[in-house]
C-alpha cells in the first residue's frame, strides 16, 4: 500500500510550513489550550484534508503561486477536523487515538470540550479574515454538519431499520462535508469558474464517502493494532455501518442480536460472524469504489499537472486500504 504521504510530494514543502504554522495560530495566550493543541499538532497525522486543499490549490494555481489565503485554508481546515477529532473523542470516551493520547485522557473532559471550543472559535475567526463571504458560508456550513453529524450518530444507535441513505447522509456530515466544502472553498480563492468549483465540490464529497466507507470496513477486517482502536467497536456501540446494513438483507437474525444491543453474552461475537458469513463487507467494498470513480470523474475536468494526478491517485490510495 502507498503510505498517503508520498501522493503529496507536489506540496511537501506546503505541509511542512503548515505544520510550522497551526501551532502558532493557537497562540500561547492559554498554557493549557496552547499544550492541548501543541499534543495535537505535534501528533503528526497524515493531514490529508490540508493536503486536499493545498493540491487543489495548486492545480488551479498553474501559471502563478498559490497564495497566503489558500495557505490559510488549508489550517483553518486541519484545525476544524482536529477540533471535531477533540469532542469525538469526548463523546466515544476513547483514550487513545492512532497510537496517541487522547486530550481528554491527559487533561480531563473539561478542557478537552472548552481546547475543542476554542479551536472551532479559532478557526472561525481565520475564516472570517479571509474576507470572502462565500469561502465563510461554505466552512460555517462544515461546523453545523460535524455536530448534526455526531447528532444523527447518537439518535440512530441500535436502529436496525436505518436505511443507506440515512448512513450516507451521516457519511457525508461527519466526513465528506469538510473535504467538499473545503475543495471548493480552494477553487473559489483561486477564482475557477462557478462549473470548476461544483466540480471540486463533487470530487470532495465522492472521496469523503469512500473514504468513510472504508474506514467503516476496516473496523470489521483490520487488527486493533492497525485501527488503534478494538476491531468492531463500531458495531458493539451501536454504530450501524455499510458492512451491516448489507448483511443485514441477508441475515434477519443479525436485526435481533443488534434490536437487543448484544446483550446477552456472545452476542457480539455472533452477529460479528453473521456479518462476516453475508455479503455485507464485500458490497460496501462495492460502494467505496463507486464513489472513488465518481471523484476521479469529477477531478479529471482540471488542466493536467502533478497536483491534479495526486488528486487522482489519492482515490486509488483510500481503496487501496483495505488490501
Amino acid at each position: 500500500m502507498t503510505p498517503a504521504t508520498s501522493l503529496f510530494t507536489p506540496v511537501e514543502a506546503d505541509l511542512q510550513i503548515l505544520a510550522d504554522n497551526l501551532k502558532q495560530l493557537v497562540g500561547n495566550r492559554h498554557p493549557i489550550l496552547y499544550a492541548a493543541a501543541e499534543h495535537l499538532f505535534g501528533a503528526g497525522g497524515k493531514r490529508i484534508r490540508p493536503a486536499i486543499v493545498l493540491l487543489i490549490s495548486r492545480a488551479t494555481m498553474l501559471e502563478e503561486d498559490i497564495t497566503a489565503r489558500h495557505r490559510r485554508l488549508a489550517e483553518i481546515t486541519e484545525m476544524i477536523h482536529t477540533a471535531s477529532l477533540v469532542h469525538d473523542d469526548v463523546v466515544d470516551e476513547s483514550n487513545v487515538r492512532r497510537g496517541v493520547p487522547t486530550v481528554h485522557s491527559l487533561f480531563g473532559n473539561r478542557i478537552a470540550v472548552l481546547a475543542g471550543d476554542f479551536l472551532f472559535a479559532q478557526s472561525s475567526w481565520y475564516l472570517a479574515n479571509l474576507n470572502n463571504l462565500d469561502v465563510v458560508k461554505l466552512l460555517s456550513e462544515v461546523i453545523m454538519d460535524l455536530a448534526a453529524g455526531e447528532i444523527q450518530q447518537g439518535l440512530n444507535r441500535f436502529d436496525a431499520s436505518l436505511s443507506t441513505e440515512t448512513y450516507l447522509q451521516k457519511s457525508y456530515y461527519k466526513t465528506a462535508s469538510l473535504i467538499a466544502n473545503s475543495s471548493k472553498a480552494a477553487g473559489l480563492i483561486s477564482e475557477t469558474s462557478l462549473e470548476t468549483a461544483e466540480h471540486l465540490y463533487s470530487y470532495g464529497r465522492h472521496l469523503g464517502l469512500s473514504f468513510q466507507i472504508v474506514d467503516d470496513i476496516l473496523d470489521f477486517t483490520s487488527s486493533t493494532d492497525t485501527l488503534g482502536k478494538p476491531a468492531g467497536s463500531d458495531l458493539k456501540s451501536g454504530n450501524l455501518t455499510a458492512p451491516v446494513l448489507f448483511a443485514l438483507e441477508e441475515k434477519p437474525y443479525l436485526e435481533v442480536l443488534i434490536e437487543r444491543e448484544f446483550a446477552q453474552e456472545g452476542d457480539l461475537e455472533q452477529a460479528l460472524a453473521l456479518i462476516h458469513d453475508s455479503r455485507g463487507i464485500q458490497r460496501a467494498r462495492e460502494l467505496a469504489a463507486h464513489h472513488a470513480t465518481l471523484a476521479t470523474e469529477s477531478i479529471g475536468i482540471l488542466e493536467p499537472s502533478a497536483s491534479r494526478e495526486a488528486l487522482m491517485n489519492l482515490t486509488d490510495y483510500v481503496l487501496s486500504r483495505l488490501y
